[in-house]
């Protein structure tokens, strides 16, 4: 099922009441680049999609589930409900993004919740995160596990060749660029744990560190879910987060 992710970029920026230009200046686009996006003439890259979404302040399941995340309200006007894919999602019912240089995310079923993006990932060969060779960072933690084909990880100044069978976990925070450099295509299942309110980041943050920049301290997914869930608990109780 293949997801028109101009169509609701567009809508959640309109939503948000901002235009074209302001958004394609803050996150560090051309305005014709992001107009070419929103109307499907083009596709967005990895690290072009990261600083969209966090500028826009929706997650990447609540995009590709149509919901817009101040209000939980789907674009067909409906109210998301936990537990609405239910517990199997088939194969054809995957929300498909395909992005430019040969990338594609399906969403892999998440019962209703937000606590994680489960994505099936494909690199085709000569592919990367991002087109231009930069680097990204994004406020998240991403595990995956490489099912088949080679990809090479790089983070900061490390480079990991990955091989069927092998996983790998990190913080996003730090600047990192996935890419195949093979003749075959790599596909993985990745889960990107991340905070969904988290500050904005533009393209100016990513590219490849030319001096050593403090990074945020790492979690481990346990204190991710338990931040969430005490932040959880607060907004029920009407606290403030």
């Amino acid at each position: 099922m293949h997801f028109a992710i101009g169509e609701e970029l567009r809508r959640v920026r309109l939503s948000r009441k901002l235009s074209l230009r302001n958004v394609a200046s803050a996150v560090g686009v051309s305005a014709s680049l992001l107009s070419q996006v929103e109307t499907g003439k083009t596709q967005p890259s990895v690290s072009t999609l990261y600083a969209l979404v966090n500028h826009l302040g929706v997650s990447l399941d609540g995009l590709m589930r149509g919901i817009s995340q101040s209000d939980g309200t789907a674009s067909d006007g409906s109210v998301y409900e936990d537990g609405h894919h239910g517990i199997v999602q088939r194969r054809s019912e995957n929300p498909i993004i395909e992005m430019e240089n040969g990338v594609v995310w399906e969403r892999l079923a998440d019962g209703g919740r937000d606590d994680a993006d489960p994505l099936m990932v494909t690199y085709e060969p000569g592919s990367s995160s991002s087109v231009e060779g930069k680097m990204m960072r994004h406020d998240a933690l991403e595990y995956g596990l490489i099912i088949e084909g080679t990809l090479t990880l790089r983070i900061e100044d490390e480079v990991y060749e990955i091989y069927p069978g092998d996983s790998f976990s990190f913080d996003a925070n730090r600047l990192h660029l996935f890419e195949n450099n093979s003749a075959k295509p790599a596909r993985g299942i990745w889960f990107v744990i991340g905070n969904k309110h988290a500050t904005s980041l533009d393209l100016s943050n990513l590219g490849p560190a030319k001096t050593a920049s403090p990074s945020l301290p790492a979690k481990s997914a346990v204190d991710v879910l338990n931040a969430m869930g005490d932040a959880k608990t607060r907004k029920l109780n009407g606290q403030s987060t």
